[in-house]
């Protein structure tokens, strides 16, 4: 079983997260409580490392949601949140048209699209997906309760990111209109999503005083603000935030550095300023962009990388993640850890279900109130009655033994005087009792029986 640990907070509302780790696994984990712990509740796939999870992408409807995960091996698998089950499955080859093979094109970004301007009874899903060559493509599926690999897939549209460099991160405005990319060697560079053309490519910041240009290396990239695309947050494997203004210029506005360790993941905050990061070492912490300030580190050590953080859009929560196996929920105001979660493998993302209520779970699980009450009845009844019971119980028992212990010596004694009375009969009769043998006079009940020795012949 999972560990955990919980600490006391004011309240821990129901709550929902998906996790997918390096071995391919997808776990559920559910707090239905008001203060409780998280805990695992599903567990959906086989443990297979050629299966592991580079990428995944949840669709939070209220109808019709969707989760979709890219996998090491070349597949794209799309899943029903609610119960894992497999709904359409794409390879990334064919997606790109790419010779190569899929093993040298791992899957560096995936979204689903259509969360606006969708109906809720459509099956058709837009899902955009890089690779880390920067072949990007947009394209959509039909997905439906049929076998993997049976569904429709529609002609791509596709793009190259780069000519050169590897692609490491992505993200989609709130809009779903622009999409960024950035990577080892690739500046920021966003795209109209409407026209597949590039709408915008970020310039590298001056040489220091020694004539140094720091190297192209972003790791993670995200919109500052989910409905305005025209400011960027970047993090750099130099250990720096950037932040990029569109409108203003293309070389950053803001260069931040944090501690020594490069910076892998960066998430957006619900104010359109505050951006929470989380670097190679553990750290988790949070800056104002608008001012660079540093508004504070997360209160307790992570012991490895963190590799996804997710924001819940209505709950003052954090959960994040990453290579020490251990899923993290966080008071975004207080900076408190709340909650920890063991989960054995190395976790690659994390994302919140905003949409669960544990309202109708637990009144499914609860009896109804004639049942409750006449269950806590019979068990007042019960409960009663044993303590009783238990004392009167012991009472008969000691009694019990008492006279088995009287009858005992009773029998014993009338089997000794029966004994001695035939042996003083078989002396008589044979002639040869001693002349120092007499007989005894029938003792009463209640006079003392004298000690009887008996002679080597009359016992023979």
């Amino acid at each position: 079983m999972p560990r955990t640990t919980t600490v006391e907070c004011p309240g821990y509302p129901p709550l929902r997260a998906l996790t997918t780790d390096v071995v391919g696994l997808v776990k559920v984990l559910e707090v239905r409580e008001k203060v409780g712990t998280p805990k695992v509740v599903e567990t959906w796939g086989p443990p297979d490392a050629s299966r592991s999870v580079v990428a995944a992408s949840l669709a939070d409807r209220k109808t019709n949601p969707l989760l979709a995960v890219a996998r090491k091996n070349g597949l794209v698998e799309f899943l029903n949140p609610l119960n894992g089950n497999s709904l359409a499955t794409v390879k990334v080859k064919d997606s790109v048209s790419s010779s190569n093979s899929t093993e040298d094109e791992p899957v560096a970004g995936l979204h689903l699209l259509g969360m606006k301007g969708t109906e809720p009874s459509s099956k058709l899903n837009k899902f955009l997906m890089c690779t880390t060559k920067g072949k990007a493509c947009l394209r959509s599926v039909t997905v439906g309760d049929a076998s993997p690999g049976s569904s429709h897939v529609d002609s791509p549209s596709t793009w190259n990111v780069c000519g050169a460099g590897s692609v490491l991160c992505s993200s989609v405005d709130g809009n779903e209109n622009f999409a960024l990319f950035g990577g080892k060697g690739v500046e920021v560079n966003v795209w109209d999503l409407e026209k597949c053309s590039k709408a915008w490519t970020a310039k590298s910041p001056p040489s220091n005083s020694l004539g140094i240009f720091s190297p192209t290396w972003f790791t993670a990239a995200t919109f500052l603000s989910k409905e305005d695309h025209r400011k960027i947050a970047a993090g750099t494997n130099n250990h720096q935030v950037r932040l990029y203004d569109i409108s203003a210029q293309r070389r950053p506005v803001l260069s931040i550095n944090f501690r020594e360790s490069p910076v892998k993941v960066v998430t957006e905050d619900l104010d359109g300023y505050t951006v929470y990061i989380g670097t190679g070492c553990g750290d988790l912490a949070s800056f104002d962009m608008r001012t660079g300030k540093l508004l504070g580190c997360f209160v307790g050590k992570c012991s490895g990388s963190i590799r996804s953080i997710a924001r819940h859009p209505r709950l003052p929560i954090i959960a994040s993640c990453g290579l020490d196996s251990y899923l993290r929920f966080w008071d975004a105001k207080t900076r408190q850890l709340l909650s920890t979660v063991f989960l054995k493998q190395h976790l690659t993302s994390v994302m919140l279900d905003t949409h669960f209520s544990a309202e109708e779970i637990e009144s499914a699980d609860q009896p109804s109130d004639l049942q409750a009450n006449d269950h806590s009845e019979v068990e007042n009844d019960e409960e009663l009655p044993p303590k009783v019971r238990s004392k009167t119980s012991r009472k008969k028992a000691h009694n019990k033994n008492k006279a088995d212990k009287s009858k005992r010596e009773a029998q014993y004694d009338e089997l000794r005087d029966e004994d001695e009375q035939t042996t003083i009969e078989s002396a008589d009769d044979d002639d040869e009792l001693p002349a120092t043998t007499k007989r005894r006079k029938p003792l009463g009940g209640n006079e003392k029986r004298p000690k009887h020795k008996k002679s080597k012949k009359s016992i023979g």
